[in-house]
Order: C-alpha cells, then sequence, then structure tokens
C-alpha cells in the first residue's frame, strides 16, 4: 500500500471513529459531544398510523396478523383492516364519538387490541391504554384525567370498568368483547362484535394531520402521580420507521414458507408493547400470538408449538428464559433474536442465557421511555457481532440527537464520553407535552431536550450505558411504580402520619415498593393492616413487598422533599 493510499485509509477509519461524536462547535460549548446515530436517517412521511400500517399490510393480507394463544382466535391482516374500518364507522354512528374525542382501551394482549387501537385512530379518536390490573380507583383518575367519552373492555373486566366509570362520574358507553364464545354478556354493555359486523353508510374517515394527538398512556415522568403523555401520530410513525430502519429491523419479510412469529407478552397497554411489539410487527408483516397474561406453562407451550423468532423482553422474562426448567433449549432453535428493555439486563444474566441458547440467537438491549414514544436507543447485530453489546443500550435510532449532561449544572453543557451524567435527548419521536401539565412539560424539557432523567455515558462508539436514575420511579419487572402515588394512599390510612416509599433491589422483580412510615402520636400501627389496605387499592406489582419499617421520622430537606437516597443507604447499609 503506498504512503498516500495508507494515509487515506487512516483518515478514513478516523472518520467512521468519530462519526457519530458531532463537534459542531464554533463558539458555542453547548454543540459540543451532541451525539447522533451511526445509520442513516431516515424519511419520515407526514401521515397518520393508519394510513402507514394500512399501506404496509397491502402486501401481507393474507398473513396471519394475531393469534390467540389461548383461544386460538386469529385474524389475517386483511381481516384487521376490514374490521378496524366497520369500528371505526361504528364509534362514529352508534356511539357518537367525534374528532379529537378520547376512548379508553381496557383489555389484556388479544389479537382484538390492534383492531380496536387502528378502529379508533381511524375514527379520528385519541386512544388512552389503560392497564387492566388497576382497582377501579385507579381506572376512574385516568378515565377523569383523560375525559374519556367510551371505554372497550372485556366481559370478565366490565365490572371493572363500570365501577370505574361511576366512581369517575361519568356516564360512558362499554364495549364489550367477549373472549370466549360462551360468555354471557353483562346487561347494558355494547356488543363488540354486532358493531364490527354492523354495516354503516358512512363515508371513510378523512386522515388528520400527523400532528394530532394519537395515543395518551399515562407515566410519572421522573416523578409524581401518572400524568397523560401526548404522543402525536407522527411521534409514533417516526418511531417505527426508525426502529425498522435497515441496519436495525430484527425482522424477515413474510413468503410462503415463512413468517416471523413473536410471543406478545409484553402488555399492550405499555408503550413498548404497544409500539415495538404491536405496531412494528403489523408494519412488517410479523405474526404475533397474544398472551392475557404471563403464566409459565402458557408461554412455554407458545415456544414449543410456534417456531418463535423474535423474543421482545424484560429482563425477568430473560431470567425465566434462562433458568426455568421447562424452557428446553429445544424450544429456543428457532430464536433469531431477543430484544430486552425496559430495564437494565445484567452482563452475567445476558451472559447466561447465550450459554443456553442455540449458537445463531443474539441477544440485545434497547432504551426508551414513554416521553419518546418509546425507543431512543437499540444494540444492533452488527455491535453485538463485535462484541460490543454486553452491558450497553445501544446506539441511537436514526434522526436522534444526545447528549450526557452534569448533573445540576443548569446550563445543558453536553460531556465527552465516558463522563457520567444526565442523559438528554432530541428527535421526532419525543412526545408533544404532558396532557393539562403545562408546569411538567415545562420541567420535563431543557432548551428543547428532553431530560431523561436517567444516569449514564457513551463511548468512543456513541454507545449508551444506563447506570442509574434521577427520577424517583420504582421499576417493578418494567412497570413503573410512582412513590408519591403509594404516599398519598398510606397517609390516608387512620394510623399514619407521614411515609416514605422507595424500591428496594430483588432479583426476580428488579424493584419492588418499600414504606417508611412514622405512626401518629398515640395510635398503634400495624404493618400487615396497612399492607392489606394498599392491597386493596392498587394492582398487585405496586403492593408493598419490600416490606414497612415503622420509623419516627421520614428524611426531608430543607424545602420538605423526602431524601430518598438516604433511605436506600440506610437499607442496602443493612
Amino acid at each position: 500500500m503506498s504512503a498516500l493510499r495508507r494515509l487515506l485509509f487512516m483518515m478514513r477509519e478516523n472518520v467512521i471513529l468519530k462519526k457519530n461524536i458531532r463537534n459542531l462547535s464554533t463558539n458555542n460549548h453547548q454543540d459540543v459531544n451532541i451525539i447522533s446515530s451511526p445509520c442513516e436517517d431516515v424519511d419520515i412521511p407526514s401521515i397518520t398510523i393508519p394510513e402507514l400500517i394500512y399501506s404496509r399490510i397491502e402486501k401481507f393480507n393474507k398473513f396471519t396478523a394475531s393469534v390467540c394463544a389461548e383461544t386460538h382466535r386469529s385474524y389475517t391482516f386483511e381481516q384487521l383492516r376490514v374490521k378496524a374500518r366497520n369500528l371505526s364507522k361504528a364509534l362514529r354512528k352508534i356511539l357518537k364519538l367525534e374528532k379529537g374525542d378520547t376512548i379508553a382501551i381496557l383489555l389484556t394482549n388479544s389479537p382484538e387490541y390492534p383492531l380496536c387501537v387502528l378502529g379508533s385512530l381511524e375514527a379520528g379518536l385519541v386512544v388512552t391504554t389503560i392497564n387492566p390490573l388497576y382497582t377501579p380507583e385507579e381506572i376512574s383518575r385516568q378515565l377523569s384525567d383523560s375525559s374519556s367519552k367510551a371505554i372497550i373492555t372485556f366481559t370478565d373486566l366490565y365490572a371493572t370498568a363500570k365501577s370505574a366509570a361511576n366512581l369517575s362520574k361519568r356516564q360512558l358507553p362499554i364495549v364489550t368483547i367477549k373472549s370466549k364464545n360462551d360468555e354471557l354478556l353483562p346487561e347494558g354493555a355494547i356488543i363488540f362484535n354486532e358493531l364490527l359486523d354492523s354495516k354503516i353508510d358512512l363515508p371513510d374517515f378523512q386522515p388528520g394531520s400527523a400532528d394530532d394527538i394519537a395515543i395518551l398512556p399515562y407515566s410519572s415522568g421522573t416523578t409524581g402521580l401518572p400524568k397523560g403523555v401526548q404522543l402525536t401520530h407522527r411521534n409514533i410513525v417516526s418511531n417505527i420507521h426508525q426502529a425498522t430502519c435497515p441496519d436495525l429491523d430484527f425482522s424477515l419479510p413474510p413468503t410462503d414458507n415463512f413468517q416471523d412469529i413473536i410471543p406478545a407478552v409484553l402488555p399492550m397497554f405499555h408503550i413498548y408493547g404497544l409500539t415495538v411489539t404491536m405496531f412494528a410487527a403489523l408494519n412488517s408483516g410479523c405474526r404475533t400470538i397474544t398472551l392475557s397474561k404471563f403464566t409459565p406453562d402458557l408461554y412455554i407451550s407458545v415456544l414449543k408449538n410456534y417456531k418463535t423468532s423474535i423474543i421482545y423482553a424484560a429482563p425477568p422474562l430473560v431470567l425465566f428464559l434462562t433458568l426455568h426448567p421447562g424452557v428446553k433449549k429445544e424450544y429456543l432453535e428457532s430464536v433469531r433474536i431477543v430484544s430486552s428493555g425496559a430495564a437494565p439486563l445484567g452482563a452475567l444474566d445476558e451472559e447466561r442465557f447465550l450459554q443456553k441458547s442455540p449458537k445463531n440467537t443474539k441477544i440485545v438491549q434497547g432504551y426508551g421511555l414513554t416521553e419518546t414514544s418509546p425507543v431512543v436507543t437499540v444494540c444492533s447485530v452488527k455491535l453485538f457481532e463485535q462484541g460490543k453489546a454486553t452491558g450497553s443500550i445501544g446506539q441511537l435510532v436514526p434522526n436522534t440527537l444526545a447528549k450526557i449532561v452534569a448533573i445540576d449544572d443548569g446550563t445543558g453543557k453536553p460531556l465527552g464520553p465516558h463522563q457520567p451524567g444526565e442523559l438528554l435527548v432530541k428527535g421526532p419521536q419525543v412526545m408533544k407535552n404532558y396532557h393539562n401539565k403545562e408546569e411538567e412539560t415545562r420541567n420535563a424539557f431543557l432548551d428543547g431536550w428532553f431530560r431523561t432523567g436517567d444516569l449514564g455515558h457513551y463511548n468512543e462508539d456513541g454507545a449508551f450505558y444506563i447506570t442509574d436514575r434521577l427520577k424517583e420511579l420504582i421499576k417493578v419487572k418494567g412497570f413503573q411504580v410512582a412513590p408519591a402515588e403509594l404516599e398519598e394512599i398510606i397517609r390516608d390510612f387512620p394510623a399514619v402520619d407521614d411515609a416514605a416509599v422507595i424500591g428496594v433491589a430483588h432479583d426476580s422483580y428488579g424493584e419492588l415498593p418499600r414504606a417508611y412510615v412514622v405512626p401518629k402520636k398515640g395510635e398503634i400501627l400495624k404493618a400487615a393492616e396497612l399492607a392489606e389496605y394498599v392491597a386493596e387499592k392498587v394492582a398487585s406489582y405496586k403492593q408493598l413487598k419490600g416490606g414497612i419499617e415503622i420509623v419516627d421520622s421520614i428524611p426531608k430537606n430543607s424545602a420538605g422533599k423526602i431524601l430518598r437516597r438516604q433511605l436506600k443507604l440506610a437499607y442496602e447499609r443493612k
């Protein structure tokens, strides 16, 4: 090689190495060390979610889109499209819903979930997804805050939905789906199948703006009670394109002899399950096998009876695949990719899974938030094959910028590689606003950058690592638990004067809520009675399974803010 060619080669390699670190600065220090994706930016059309999905599934009409693991009922892509359109007309004509109204989807994972979401969006509605494990009190708060005008639910959730509607003091029509043919429909329910089969002479709804709000999931953000996150059609369409760009798309196009199979166990009410499993699978022609809830026997039967090729998981599911004796190595033979998110996956857990899985199986991590639709970073297969994926949440998806800033700096000055700080991001997938929360929205951004509340760093390859959280949220099996929500409930208990809740580490669950409680003077506070009181008011994953400790006082700063880190350190020392 000539000296000139060697010099050019070295220059090219240096450009590739530094490609992800943009030094845009002249005199403005804020432009130093802004990170971009190693992937080429993708063209994002200015269309709605139904327009995107319907344009894609025309290619997959004859293929099965979704199958129920329990009942085996299913829909082809063509059936989904036709029935979703019928539903959209029925919602407008029969339920009298209008463009911009909010409809609540209170469902477990099922083949009907995408049908309901697409039909609602095609009608110009905003979809708020609700956790079916919530109590009526929790559901009523979301119904009220979102101003929902109707509910879609299953027969076995009808009583919960009705109770929640009554608590919210809203007279809401409840569309009810039979998950089994022999189920009796409750009195007053609107029958879902009748809406699907209705022949309504109504023009197709004209698509609205890509900037209209489409999905309103609820997140606690970095602190406080759950807030509605306004995600537009553009946000979701962008994120689907970002996550399925050529360098990051894990799926293969269906053929007469092959179709990717994805067990859909991540809850579709959660943005991870909604965008990454449901929307992206529809976009790519994959078949989802829906599980209404996770049970070991059911999940193993899906692995055994279907040639699963892609698994989207949270760390507890990866541990299950690794450690459960019922998960035979041969059940994983067809699995090409396991993509873990919602919480960090330890390097040792990753290594143990790879020891059990077939040689061609790859495991990667991703990172996102409800506020980012959700995907921000993904570990590519290339990064895995280079041995650079372990412990990393990956590199930025296309059309996304990020920076690490010093905690409490306030200037937004970006830090360099390996310097720890808070992760800030910018891109077309970042939410519009928090619903009816102007101050919280302002606090979530710094000069146009979304503050994730997560602490981490990046390396010279532009690969990111999350090390801790600034945010107060507790993550139980990937589900968010807001300490403030539990504290409010605990303080309503007659014998309680004050309370604080933290998350404590747990091998299987990631974290569990633990309460520190100050009893009222002269009152006898029994931990078991308090635990039972809280359990009646919240979903099971929010219950105080990390324990209850009775204390004399709660540590707080001069402004009265709970010093949770002190409580965590004290617990860890024990």
